[in-house]
């Protein structure tokens, strides 16, 4: 058993048993499932968005290679500068010397689960370069100490309460304050740094090739204020967040502010194509985009998970998973949680240390069906489980195990052979472990129905 596995088990356990943190996930899922219903009412036809969206994916995807180097020439044309990192290292260094070249001593930051996923905030830290986390949610998780707890709602699982009191202890302000109060001093607080800030840092929503424009999609307006100014803005993107034009945004502005916040569409998106042209009044002076692989041509390799690079971070299957719901984002141990990222992350991490989180699904669907460009994720975290099996990762006593299960359970001779004593033994001492750890023990009858069957004919 992998320390990821032992961990996720452990903080499983004990966040399954949480009534409180159950009841605040329950209580802002419930927030935005009744939004969502509202978002849905802009379009005429929902489903057919959705499979538009997923064609243009597929062809985004399909044609990656050709559609970057698109967004490359068109990017650069303007002034911008691409750099392009294999895995978290090569993005780490590339910043890392971007800020040593403008002597940069504190960066502001926008939300972005991709900064996250190469722990950008720790690697300056340690570098000397203080990083602000400008999103509300993410300024709360980092003052907590926390990564964020869901992709789109970092502190989804903290009530106004928890929040208030954590401004007290680490900001000294009052512990009663109402939300309104905490958002005008976290406010305070940021805007100085937005003004003292050498380095502005964001993700990206989307990449459009077309244009060599950098989509942000935000509601507080710190991402425009994190890119105006501060004179050098670095934009760090995944390379599946690439849509073929800038024509596809009005199909994709909508369905992710519908499937992620409910919304018609957010307060505030933005497509930055390069530095401060001439004439410009305001943006960095320089633009600088980094274009992550860190492992995600690994799905390229697997047509049959191609379709968990079409994720637009939107968070529904999130919002929608049973398992998600009962255990929470930080049980899972990685960047990118609940179903999708039980899909994507064995392939960005290696399958052999988180195959266990293919294993952490109902197989329910939720997911698949409440996705807006239509993944099927339920189906890949199935896929996952056959390629940790065809590959032998599951251990020698596991396969076997499921060998002998398999035979016994296919022969209607042997299932009558096994008397109740031998019944009662395999699941109250066997898998007693897991099997009686939420239930009473188990006691088959004398007589199966196929026995009692045969003996009334």
């Amino acid at each position: 058993m992998t320390d990821n596995r032992t961990n996720f088990l452990a903080k499983s356990e004990v966040k399954a048993q949480d009534l409180e943190h159950k009841r605040k996930v329950a209580f802002n899922i419930d927030k935005y499932n009744a939004a969502v219903i509202n978002g849905k009412k802009q379009f005429a036809d929902l489903e057919l968005a959705r499979k538009k969206a997923k064609n243009a994916k597929w062809k985004a995807i399909e044609n990656l290679d050709q559609y970057l180097e698109q967004f490359e020439q068109n990017f650069t044309a303007r002034g911008g500068k691409l750099i392009w990192a294999e895995n978290a290292n090569d993005a780490l260094d590339a910043i890392l010397a971007i800020c040593k070249e403008k002597n940069t001593h504190q960066v502001v930051k926008s939300k972005s689960m991709v900064t996250e996923e190469i722990h950008l905030n720790k690697f300056l830290e340690k570098n000397g370069i203080e990083s602000v986390e400008t999103d509300l949610g993410e300024y709360i998780q980092q003052l907590d100490g926390e990564p964020p707890y869901h992709i789109v709602t970092p502190a989804m699982h903290k009530s106004k309460e928890d929040v208030a009191k954590l401004f007290h202890e680490k900001l000294g302000t009052d512990p009663n304050l109402a939300p309104t109060e905490l958002t005008l001093i976290a406010r305070e607080k940021l805007r100085q740094k937005y003004l003292t800030a050498e380095v502005g840092i964001t993700g990206g929503n989307f990449l459009l090739a077309d244009i060599g424009g950098v989509c942000v999609t935000e509601n507080e307006g710190n991402g425009r204020l994190s890119t105006s100014f501060p004179k050098t803005h670095i934009a760090i993107v995944g390379i599946e967040k690439i849509l073929p034009s800038v024509n596809d945004l009005p199909l994709f502005w909508p369905l992710l502010a519908t499937y992620g916040t409910g919304q018609q569409l957010t307060a505030y998106n933005t497509i930055f194509t390069g530095p401060r042209q001439p004439g410009e009044t305001d943006g960095p002076d320089e633009m600088y985009v980094i274009l992550l692989d860190n492992g995600r041509t690994n799905m390229l390799q697997h047509p049959e998970m191609r379709e968990g690079m079409y994720c637009i971070r939107c968070g529904s299957c999130l919002n929608a998973c049973p398992v998600y719901k009962n255990i929470g984002g930080h049980a899972y141990g990685t960047t990118y949680s609940g179903p999708i990222g039980s899909v994507i992350t064995p392939h960005l991490q290696g399958i052999d240390e988180y195959k266990h989180l293919s294993y952490a699904s109902t197989l329910c669907g939720n997911c698949t069906e409440v996705c807006p460009v239509k993944i099927n994720i339920h189906g890949m975290l199935l896929e996952n489980r056959h390629t940790a099996t065809k590959e032998g990762m599951n251990g020698f006593s596991e396969n076997i195990g499921w060998k002998l299960w398999r035979k016994g359970m296919m022969s209607r001779t042997m299932m009558n052979a096994a008397g109740p004593g031998f019944k009662n033994m395999m699941l109250n001492k066997v898998f007693g472990e897991t099997w009686l750890n939420r239930r009473s023990g188990t006691h088959f009858a004398e007589k199966s129905f196929n026995k009692l069957w045969k003996e009334r004919k």
